[in-house]
C-alpha cells in the first residue's frame, strides 16, 4: 500500500489503513452494520440455512423464563442489539416478574438502534429504553446508574466474531460494569458437522454474499474509495484448526483500489480481505474465556441438534 499525503485524523481511516496493509488484508465486521447491512443481517436470520437465530430463540423461549424469575434482573443490557427480535422474550419474562423493566440496547448502528428503541417503546408500554450507540469492541458507554440487578446479554453467538484475546477483553469490560447480583448471558454456537456450519454462511439465495460485499459500499460511501463490488467474490469456509468460519472477499482479478487519505491498495488475483470470523466453541473453551475474564460459568444450557448453548455467568464466585 502506498502512503497518502495530508491524512486527516479519523479513526475509520486509521482502522482501514491498518487492516488493508496487513499480509492478510482484513476489515472490521462493524463495517457491515450501516442501515443496509443491518437490514441484510435481519434477512439472513430468517434464511433456512441460518440455524443460529431460530435455535437460540427457541432456547430463550423455553429456558429463560425460569432463569429470569430466579435471577430477578430489573435492567437488560444487550450488546450488539440489532432489531432486538429475541430480546422481547427476555423483556416479557422480566415484566412477568412485576418489576418495571429498563432496556439498554448497545449497537454501532445509530439509525437502526433508534428504530428499534422506538418500536419497543410502542410495543411494551412502561418499558424504559435507554439506547447507547457504541462499538463494543472499544467500549460499552453505559449509563452510570442503572436499576439493579442487571442482566448483560450478548446473543447470536456474536462473541465468536472476536479473536480469543479480544473476546476476553470484551468480557472483562462487561465484568468491570457488573455489580454483585448482576449476570451475563451469552449465546454460544458449538462445534458440529462442518457442512451444517458452512451452509449457514453460504446461503443459496446469496443474501450473505450481499451482506459481505456491503462493507465495500460502506468504504466507498464513507471514505470515497473506488471498490467495484462485482470484482470481489464472497467466500466462507470452516477453519478446522481454529474452529471457526472465516468470511472473505476474494479479488477476481489484479487491480488497484484507491482510497483518499489512505492511498493505493494493490490486489493480486485471488487475494482476499477477511471481513469476519465466527468461532465455534465447546464447554471447555467457553469456560476458559470466562475464567480469563474473571467470570464464573454458573450455568450451561445446551441444545443437541443443532449444537448450541446459553452460558450464564457472574463475577461473584470467580476463583483464580
Amino acid at each position: 500500500m502506498t502512503a497518502a499525503a495530508a491524512r486527516p485524523q479519523c479513526p475509520l481511516l486509521d482502522e482501514v489503513r491498518d487492516g488493508l496493509s496487513r499480509r492478510q488484508k482484513e476489515l472490521s465486521p462493524t463495517l457491515f452494520y450501516d442501515r443496509r447491512g443491518s437490514e441484510l443481517f435481519e434477512e439472513i436470520t430468517r434464511l433456512p440455512e441460518y440455524y443460529l437465530t431460530r435455535t437460540e430463540r427457541a432456547m430463550l423461549a423455553s429456558r429463560m423464563p425460569s432463569v429470569i424469575a430466579r435471577l430477578g434482573p430489573r435492567t437488560l443490557v444487550e450488546l450488539g442489539a440489532g432489531s432486538a427480535a429475541k430480546t422481547r422474550l427476555l423483556l416479557d419474562a422480566m415484566r412477568a416478574n412485576g418489576e418495571p423493566a429498563t432496556y439498554v440496547p448497545v449497537d454501532v448502528s445509530a439509525e437502526f438502534l433508534r428504530d428499534t428503541a422506538m418500536a419497543l417503546g410502542t410495543e411494551l408500554p412502561g418499558l424504559r429504553v435507554v439506547p447507547v450507540v457504541a462499538d463494543i469492541s472499544v467500549g460499552l458507554g453505559l449509563p452510570r446508574v442503572l436499576p439493579r440487578p442487571v442482566l448483560f446479554a450478548f446473543l447470536g453467538s456474536t462473541i465468536g466474531n472476536f479473536e480469543d484475546d479480544a473476546a476476553i477483553a470484551l468480557l472483562r469490560r462487561v465484568r468491570e460494569a457488573m455489580c454483585p447480583g448482576d449476570h451475563v448471558l451469552l449465546g454460544i454456537d458449538l462445534q458440529k458437522d462442518v457442512r451444517v456450519i458452512e451452509a449457514a454462511y453460504n446461503d443459496a439465495a446469496g443474501v450473505t454474499a450481499e451482506f459481505n460485499r456491503n462493507v465495500l459500499r460502506v468504504l466507498n460511501r464513507e471514505l470515497g474509495a473506488d471498490f467495484a463490488e462485482r470484482d470481489f467474490a464472497h467466500r466462507a469456509w470452516y477453519n478446522r484448526v481454529a474452529h471457526r468460519i472465516e468470511m472473505h472477499l476474494v479479488s477476481r482479478r489484479a487491480m488497484d483500489v484507491h482510497i483518499p487519505h489512505v492511498g493505493t491498495v494493490p490486489f493480486r488475483a485471488g487475494e482476499s480481505i477477511r471481513t469476519e470470523i465466527s468461532c465455534k466453541y465447546d464447554r471447555a473453551s467457553v469456560q476458559r474465556l470466562f475464567h480469563e475474564a474473571r467470570l464464573s460459568l454458573d450455568e450451561w444450557i445446551a441444545n443437541d441438534n443443532p449444537a448450541y448453548a446459553l452460558a450464564i455467568g457472574s463475577s461473584a464466585t470467580w476463583r483464580r
